[in-house]
């Protein structure tokens, strides 16, 4: 993971739930997850605070904290809209934010890759793609693929940390030419991988992680056909969505960017890490 900025721990959190919102102060509190750009803990059953570790993780939180109590009500499972807001001060200079505990287990960890979690990550997205005038501005999702083609991908498909890179380079080479999306920017997710997909029963219950939350290019949420199944659940989760040619080619593009962001960014043999190896065979595949 990147090195973090400040360290977040449950004596921190304590001593900031204490400060700004004592009546919380008191319950359970521990530390259940540490991601690229925050730590969460879970307090008392039925909460979770979500703290950036890093600069780039606190204009994430601003977008979740913007968006999603307006979204959270037209959305068919739970997301982590916040229950309360914390504010930057001496004890943490970033943002961070008290949401809604969701049991379940992620589908990354539960490894559900069927037909059931595709209907249910379909109904989300069909909900979740609407125009939206409102959205903060993210310069790495929902953009034109072109916008992604310098030194970032072009350095993952070099860096000899990928298998195949020529096929992968074919692959890319195909999406950028796919003709763009000319219908209005619609509400997207932005980070959609089985990780921020909670499950229960191998049924889709909550939807975590709207940092990366934009409009744009419904495309950059089909990456997760790639990244969450196999053959039979992506051919599910394309045909209850009906996506045009188009939009599938360019959607196996991000399907990619995510993926290699994966790879050669984390750590050999972690969770992530292997994620992003799964999805690029499964890119491959096609």
């Amino acid at each position: 993971m990147p090195a973090a900025d400040v360290q977040v721990d449950a004596p921190l959190v304590e001593r900031l739930l204490r400060e700004q919102h004592p009546d919380l102060a008191d319950l359970p509190l521990r530390v259940v997850a540490e991601g690229w750009d925050n730590v969460v803990l879970r307090l008392g059953a039925d909460l979770a605070v979500r703290v950036p570790r890093r600069v780039e993780a606190a204009a994430l939180v601003r977008h979740e904290q913007q968006v999603l109590p307006g979204l959270a009500g037209r959305l068919p499972v739970p997301v982590p809209a916040p229950v309360r807001i914390g504010r930057p001060g001496p004890l943490h200079p970033y943002g961070w934010s008290v949401v809604p505990w969701f049991d379940g287990v992620t589908a990354l960890d539960a490894g559900v890759r069927d037909e059931r979690l595709a209907q249910g990550v379909a109904a989300f997205l069909r909900a979740l793609h609407r125009p939206d005038p409102t959205p903060p501005v993210n310069p790495w999702r929902g953009v034109p693929l072109a916008e992604r083609d310098g030194e970032v991908i072009r350095e993952r498909l070099t860096s000899g940390l990928l298998r195949e890179p020529r096929g992968l380079t074919a692959v890319w080479s195909d999406a950028l030419t796919a003709p763009a999306h000319t219908g209005p920017a619609v509400r997207i997710h932005g980070d959609l991988h089985p990780a921020n997909l909670i499950v229960r029963d191998g049924a889709l219950t909550a939807v975590l992680d709207f940092g990366d939350t934009t409009t744009g290019d419904p495309a950059t949420d089909l990456a997760v056909a790639w990244l969450a199944f196999g053959r039979e659940g992506r051919a599910a989760l394309l045909a209850d969505l009906a996506p045009d040619p188009a939009t599938v080619r360019r959607a196996r593009g991000w399907a990619l960017v995510m993926a290699t962001a994966l790879v050669t960014s984390s750590s050999p043999d972690t969770a992530m890490t292997r994620l992003g190896e799964d999805a690029l065979r499964e890119v491959l595949s096609d």
